[in-house]
């Protein structure tokens, strides 16, 4: 006859953790062997997307950045959100030619961050530097304007940074972007809008 105690131990072994899953593929091992295809997967990240900002990913590609979403909000027009996207692409390219890492660690793999190599060709020392006074003009554009920092600040969060936070900004903020994608569109010469006027 054995002890209470020693009862108890295995009674507790018996019924400790989480019920075995019944009637999946295992490894060796004992580890369950996972068949989630990638449209399972995609399907998961879409419905979150869709729960957390209240968009249908289907419905529109421009609910996968926060300018998108300020243009599906109806808190911006499209002309707008072309300016943006004309900024946030120039941008890009900016930081890729001159050699900066992109201003956002969301863009970055850790391990592997680099410029580019310290011996540049006449053209892409050309080009950077073609680049460099277009952006020099692109952000004396934006702060010449009354409240020029606040401009330049906000359309840099939103467009591109992709700031979540600027999704709710206030409406003195909301001003302020669309003056600056306002000077955006003049300054890259998009096409004319009615609107944009």
């Amino acid at each position: 006859m054995s002890s209470k105690a020693s009862r108890l131990r295995v009674k507790r072994a018996v019924r400790a953790g989480r019920p075995k899953k019944e009637g999946v593929e295992r490894y060796p091992g004992g580890q369950i062997r996972h068949s989630e295809t990638e449209k399972e997967v995609k399907a998961v990240a879409i419905e979150a997307l869709k729960r957390v900002h209240g968009v249908d990913y289907h419905a529109s590609g421009y609910s996968g950045y926060t300018l998108g979403r300020l243009f599906l909000d109806g808190r911006i027009s499209d002309w707008e959100r072309q300016a943006g996207d004309e900024y946030a692409s120039w941008m890009s390219r900016f930081y890729g030619v001159v050699g900066y890492q992109f201003p956002s660690a969301r863009a970055h793999s850790l391990f592997s961050v680099s410029g580019f190599g310290a011996e540049t060709s006449p053209e892409r020392a050309r080009m950077a530097r073609e680049m460099s006074e277009r952006a020099q003009k692109l952000e004396g554009v934006l702060l010449t304007r009354a409240y020029g920092p606040q401009i330049r600040t906000t359309v840099y969060n939103t467009c591109l940074l992709d700031l979540e936070i600027m999704r709710t900004m206030p409406d003195t903020q909301l001003a302020w972007l669309k003056v600056g994608l306002k000077e955006i569109h003049y300054f890259f010469g998009l096409e004319k809008s009615a609107k944009a006027g």
